[in-house]
């Protein structure tokens, strides 16, 4: 880059590193137009969305734009964050964008790379988390084939392939920047859901000049909240209230953010709540009316209220298979109240009476339209009732979280079952104020069986996408933030490796955290489904022994520690890592076996396997 060129950049962003983009960038004839080539434009661009943090794998196809960003970083206009993986960094983005509620971007060229951040991209698009991607792309000469590029002759493949995984722009042309922000924003920022947005850079359009209106360039999209505005919708879903006795309130992950008003909600009423795996800690742990997680693993009082109730309440839920069984959770339940802001997933039940918009506004204007006759009188037994196999689940799991170690083959000696390790971990993690990263597979699964929390945000589990070697990536999510939340990632010893790069990558950035890796040397969830379907297991585990302490000791700054045999080795273990200034792994041998005290159980249905024919038919059945 030319001397007075790199001048000019460095200046606008030692101004864009203390003011706003509108008051920095002024042109220099005080219009507000600034001549920037796409690169720069597409920063200051994003900048002015809020998005100043970066996480980046620079190949040829991203040296421009990578150009830009050093200068930026310099001069503190912006934060680049340099990782090992695709896959990692898109998770880190995902956990940052959804534990900060700041919208961060992925950088990397379009080929393996591409293909590897779109794959973690899809933790995003399934938990509704807002992120942008922007890919280095083939030019748009037609010269010949790029590298990296699809070998075929035919026109923006890539693009293609990524507005399948969400929404995608190409910048094919400079002039076109303000429409892709506009569509970007609307995306990242949608106030319902959420996902990421791909920006498609071609190599030899990013350094080309444009002339930029500054004061066109999008914000970050704000939308007032919504609620309905005919008042017989209203009426219709107060006469549901107050007719139906056995109403069961079903929390999705939508409820995450309205908290307040579910619970609002749920003591006027007088309803049980199910939540989902993504919405522990939207009711108290120990609430009355909090039954916990139910669907296809579920809990014995979670199922028990979606398997009985004659009418159901969704809040800001998608209705994933698991969340209600592949549809066959509500096989009482005739009439359905659905509170979304997203109209596919409102009207997904038949026999509907659907209230679309923001959750709290609408809660609050049913609330209002409500009044006193809520029908809670009318609900006791049923509450009871559900009262009464919520204390059953709750000694089920006392039991088995405090299980005594048990003989294993694998380790030949006792140790800890999964449920009692998870649970000393978690409450260790609720004893120190830290958040909870949960992988995918059975830690996964016992997990939000097993966590015991009283407020949103003390656990982040991947289940809409159930992508392995999430939660170590997820802890490079605070990597830079100033008082930034000391987090644990849960996961077992086949996620772990699907994505350990954290073990680096965190010693690099100066993260904070620490990897609780329970390892019993095989895909459990998968196993206990094969056993549960077929009677034997197969291809799921392995015979090689790995000391994963001593992997992790042989990165510089990582504390390794190994985690015992018993609760009291593993406490002791928990607070020595907690100690470590930097990132700590716990190695956490855990029970794998046939023994019933081992596992949290299940307690739905699904539709896999020779399952399928008698789910599909009791779905037949269904009234909803």
């Amino acid at each position: 880059m030319p001397d007075e060129a790199e001048k000019q950049i460095r200046k606008r962003a030692i101004r864009l590193a203390v003011k706003s983009v509108d008051e920095a960038l002024t042109g220099d004839a005080g219009d507000g137009i600034e001549e920037l080539t796409l690169s720069e434009a597409l920063v200051v661009g994003l900048m002015k969305q809020g998005v100043r943090r970066y996480y980046a794998i620079f190949g040829h196809g991203s040296t421009d734009l990578g150009e830009v960003l050093r200068i930026y970083h310099e001069e503190g206009a912006v934060e680049v964050i340099n990782c090992r993986n695709e896959v990692e960094m898109a998770h880190a983005a995902t956990a940052h964008a959804w534990v900060y509620g700041e919208t961060p971007a992925v950088v990397t060229s379009i080929g393996p790379g591409g293909l590897q951040a779109m794959a973690g991209s899809l933790a995003a698009a399934s938990n509704g988390v807002g992120v942008y991607h922007i890919y280095g792309d083939e030019t748009t000469q037609g010269e010949g084939y790029n590298m990296q590029q699809v070998p075929k002759p035919e026109q923006g493949v890539f693009g293609k392939v990524t507005a399948l995984m969400g929404q995608s722009y190409t910048l094919h042309t400079p002039g076109a920047l303000r429409e892709c922000l506009r569509r970007g924003t609307s995306c990242v920022h949608h106030p319902y859901k959420a996902g990421p947005f791909f920006i498609m850079l071609p190599i030899n359009t990013q350094p080309q000049r444009t002339k930029v209106n500054i004061a066109t360039l999008p914000a970050r999209q704000a939308l007032p909240p919504v609620a309905p505005a005919r008042s017989d919708d209203l009426q219709a879903a107060v006469e549901f209230l107050r007719t139906h006795k056995r109403i069961v309130i079903k929390a999705g992950g939508g409820t995450r953010a309205h908290y307040k008003a579910v619970r609002a909600l749920v003591c006027r009423i007088g309803a049980p709540v199910v939540l989902s795996p993504g919405s522990t800690g939207v009711m108290m742990d120990a609430h009355a009316q909090n039954m916990h997680v139910g669907g296809s693993k579920g809990s014995i009082s979670g199922n028990y209220a979606m398997q009985n109730a004659d009418a159901l309440i969704v809040i800001g839920s998608r209705a994933v298979c698991q969340a209600d069984c592949s549809g066959v959770g509500y096989p009482k339940v005739e009439a359905v109240l659905n509170i979304n802001g997203d109209f596919d997933d409102l009207t997904h039940y038949a026999n509907t009476i659907g209230l679309p918009g923001d959750v709290t506004a609408v809660i609050d204007l049913l609330l209002a339209e409500l009044g006193d006759d809520t029908g809670i009188e009318m609900r006791k037994d049923w509450g009871r009732d559900c009262a009464a196999k919520k204390d059953e689940w709750t000694a089920f799991k006392a039991k088995r979280i405090h299980a005594a170690p048990i003989e294993d083959e694998v380790w030949q000696r006792p140790v800890l079952t999964q449920p009692a390790a998870i649970h000393t971990v978690a409450s260790f993690a609720n004893e120190i104020g830290a958040i909870k990263f949960f992988d995918a597979g059975d830690v996964q699964a016992n997990g939000f069986q097993i966590v015991e929390d009283d407020q949103p945000g003390q656990t982040y589990t991947e289940t809409g996408a159930s992508f392995m070697g999430f939660s170590g990536s997820a802890l490079l999510g605070g990597a830079g933030v100033r008082d930034a939340k000391y987090g644990i990632a849960f996961t077992g010893d086949g996620s772990f490796m699907m994505n350990p790069q954290i073990l680096i990558d965190a010693v690099e950035h100066g993260v904070r955290g620490m990897v609780a890796l329970f390892d019993n040397r095989r895909m459990a969830a998968i196993t206990g489904l094969q056993y549960d379907q077929y009677g034997r297991e197969f291809k799921t585990n392995d015979g090689v022994a790995v000391d994963y302490a001593a992997m992790a000791a042989s990165v510089t700054g990582v504390k390794a520690v190994f985690g015992g045999h018993s609760r009291e080795d593993l406490e002791a273990a928990l607070a020595e890592a907690h100690a470590h200034d930097g990132l700590s792994l716990v190695h956490i041998p855990v029970y794998s076996g046939r023994d019933p005290i081992a596992g949290m159980g299940a307690y739905g249905s699904w539709n896999v396997g020779n399952w399928v024919e008698d789910v599909q038919g009791e779905y037949l059945k269904a009234k909803i």
